[in-house]
């Protein structure tokens, strides 16, 4: 099978290249070879390789400068998405894109479903909402797959930045009033490389195609990650300034940003589960493999 992958260099990108390697051949490619503001030079791409499977892992994700750039972060985010589509459907390929829980308010009580009302806060949560829709609407076979609070051992995070001021200070203020699940990439592009193999044995007329919550089990704040990260460093030797009860639990108000954020960024991934037979593991699990990642490295 040849796969084009479009965001190589970023955090799903990255992982999704060790991943699909054993599905095909992989044309990785990131924005020094495709700009994806540029319609027709995704076209050509697309067409000049000619793949079975286009994995989107390509994304405006500056979400507060978003804010200010409305038409570029509506580009990348949903006029390319289309675009993948409806070349394609020229192919009888299939389309792999990832979105995210900004599509949504955040007012929910409970975990959100697929089939939830989106109503994003943000021009980013506006922009990957009309992206999901744009490729649904074009024809095309898809897995859109929604997820939260990414992290990974490659390119810049939450947690690398966590550690970072770990070294620096002695106190530290982060939100306490979000809810999500923070995900690793690795899992993201594991489970994308176990469907796409799943795929390419069914066949595309007993494959579930469609739009799925993935994210790690369980939940947290942005808080409890934070103390989670540092408390990881110190058992693992790292002399830090920084101790887990130095991290101390403000509202969102007290830290205010651009863009508006939900404050209930849960994923309900039981139609994910329950479709594909899957064991989704615990956010801190896979946290703490990344740490161990970065923590060598450093």
């Amino acid at each position: 099978m040849r796969i084009l992958l479009l965001g190589k260099h970023g955090q799903v990108g990255f992982e999704l290249q060790r991943a699909l390697a054993p599905l095909g051949t992989i044309c990785a490619v990131d924005y020094a070879e495709c700009d994806l503001v540029d319609a027709s030079a995704i076209r050509a791409l697309v067409r000049s390789y000619h793949p079975g499977l286009i994995v989107n892992a390509a994304a405006y994700t500056a979400v507060d400068k978003a804010e200010s750039e409305p038409e570029l972060a509506q580009a990348v985010n949903a006029v390319a998405p289309r675009v993948l589509g409806e070349e394609s459907v020229k192919l009888g390929a299939w389309v792999v894109h990832y979105s995210t829980d900004y599509v949504f308010d955040g007012r929910k009580a409970g975990f959100y479903t697929e089939e939830d009302p989106t109503n994003p806060l943000s021009v980013y949560g506006r922009t990957k909402r009309d992206g999901e829709m744009a490729l649904q609407q074009s024809g095309a076979r898809y897995l859109i797959f929604r997820t939260s609070w990414v992290v990974g051992a490659h390119g810049n995070n939450f947690a690398k930045t966590i550690l970072r001021l770990a070294l620096e200070r002695e106190q530290l203020n982060v939100v306490a009033d979000q809810h999500g699940a923070p995900t690793s990439a690795a899992l993201l592009a594991d489970v994308t490389a176990q469907l796409a193999r799943q795929r390419q044995r069914e066949g595309d007329d007993r494959f579930p195609f469609g739009l799925y919550h993935l994210v790690a089990g369980g939940e947290t704040t942005w808080c409890e990650y934070a103390r989670l990260v540092v408390s990881e460093a110190r058992a693992a030797g790292r002399v830090l300034k920084l101790a887990p009860d130095g991290i101390l639990g403000i509202p969102s108000s007290e830290y205010p940003t651009a863009a508006a954020r939900p404050t209930n960024s849960r994923l309900d991934t039981s139609k994910l589960r329950e479709t594909f037979d899957l064991e989704l593991p615990d956010w801190q699990s896979g946290i703490r493999h990344i740490l161990q990642q970065i923590l060598r490295k450093s």
